[in-house]
């Protein structure tokens, strides 16, 4: 069995899976695109804890308050999406990193206070995380690896 063929005919544990992490990074984007509706409240927060802030350095702040989660949702989102199609094409490297970053992730909401798309990334992305270990996507990593 060719690498060409495995790529082709994924058993529907990876599908599931695959599109399990791409609906996994669109929450992810959806949180991160959260925090751009938040703008009065992120400069409330700053206000408080910076009082003597000219409105200036508030609207600085505030803007790179709302652009540094937005351009690691981004990232991390170019990240997942690279890892979810190496999976679906039989690479074990893969799922195993998706398995770290998911276990991070749960972990994250532990530390944080998430939003119901962080809850949800993280959800879906625990079942797909769990469909790629299932028996026919270890039988489809062996043909990868034994393919390779």
């Amino acid at each position: 069995m060719t690498t060409e063929t495995l790529r082709e005919n994924p058993p529907s544990t990876i599908i599931a899976a695959f599109f399990g992490f791409l609906v996994s990074t669109v929450s992810a984007i959806a949180g991160g695109l959260l925090v751009l509706g938040a703008r009065d409240e992120i400069a409330a927060t700053l206000r408080r804890a910076n009082p003597a802030l000219t409105p200036e350095q508030l609207d600085r702040l505030t803007l790179l308050a709302q652009a540094v989660p937005v351009a690691i949702a981004v990232v991390v989102a170019l990240v997942y999406l690279w890892l979810s199609f190496k999976l679906k094409a039989g690479r074990n490297w893969a799922r195993v990193t998706l398995t770290v970053f998911t276990l991070l992730q749960a972990a994250s909401l532990l530390a944080t206070e998430p939003s119901w798309a962080g809850y949800l990334s993280c959800g879906v992305a625990v079942v797909a995380t769990v469909l790629s270990y299932l028996s026919p996507s270890s039988r489809y990593f062996a043909r990868a690896r034994r393919a390779g």
